[in-house]
């Protein structure tokens, strides 16, 4: 179990109400902070490790515009082994010590021909087809509900928000559905018509545990995929994480300017 205590105490009295995932090749957002407190995932007694090359492990905490946050550079993927109650422990982690709105970002691959590498997406919605849940097992009604809604997991008005900065700050800013799979390997062409069949606009191995584990403990969310490549079948050249890494160092732009923007208008 993560030891709640010792990660308020190295929280050093910082209290960010808002936090972002940063996703595989995505952790620059951490850089630009200012006044930062790092603390190192190995820290906190019963934390995970990420083990994934593109993820730190550790948390930033700091200021933007005066107005402070917390980045975690590095995230935990069910294909790295981790027990999917974990995920939804760091998340529930996050809300004891105080975040209200979590912000998650991906690298994922374009379904839809006309969102192309390099750029941006909103999800307005996702397919959990990793066949997994991080809420499994016994429920804790002091955390949230047994059942619980997800009509608005996506939350309307954060997204309303982002839509606004991104078309004042002329940011190309895609909305679609994204589709989880448990991964590691990269789909099949099958899988990826499959997929578009199915209504998905983007793909990827994360975000889903993150998003049931904060809507379930109360937490608003807004996601944005980072779109890296175009799916098997749609792209002729192979896959690889490396491509992931390139994709993602070309959207990081203009992610990293909605999410600027984004906090400067809390």
């Amino acid at each position: 179990m993560i030891d709640l205590n010792q990660l308020h105490n190295l929280m050093q009295g910082h209290k960010p109400e808002t936090a972002i995932i940063l996703g595989s090749g995505l952790g620059g957002i951490a850089d630009i902070l200012q006044d930062k407190l790092i603390i190192k995932y190995e820290e906190i007694s019963g934390f995970p490790r990420s083990t994934v090359a593109g993820h730190n492990g550790q948390f930033v905490i700091g200021k933007i515009d005066n107005k402070e946050i917390l980045c975690m550079q590095g995230r935990f993927h069910l294909y790295e082994g981790h027990n999917p109650e974990i995920i939804a422990k760091v998340i529930q982690a996050l809300k004891y010590i105080g975040i209200k709105q979590l912000i998650i970002t991906n690298a994922a691959g374009s379904l839809n021909p006309d969102f192309h590498p390099g750029e941006i997406m909103l999800i307005t919605d996702h397919i959990n087809f990793s066949g997994c849940n991080p809420l499994l097992g016994a429920n804790d009604e002091k955390i949230g509900p047994r059942f619980f809604d997800m009509s608005n997991a996506y939350d309307k008005e954060l997204q309303e928000k982002a839509r606004n900065i991104a078309k004042r700050k002329n940011i190309n800013l895609h909305e679609g559905t994204y589709l989880m799979v448990l991964g590691p390997n990269f789909e099949t062409a099958a899988e990826i018509r499959a997929f578009r069949i199915l209504g998905a606009d983007a793909v990827g191995m994360s975000t889903v545990p993150e998003v049931l584990a904060a809507v379930h403990c109360g937490i608003k969310v807004l996601a944005i995929s980072a779109l890296t490549n175009f799916g098997t079948g749609i792209q002729a050249t192979p896959l690889s994480h490396e491509e992931t890494l390139s994709g993602a160092a070309k959207a990081s732009g203009s992610l990293t300017d909605l999410i600027i923007n984004y906090i400067k208008e809390e």
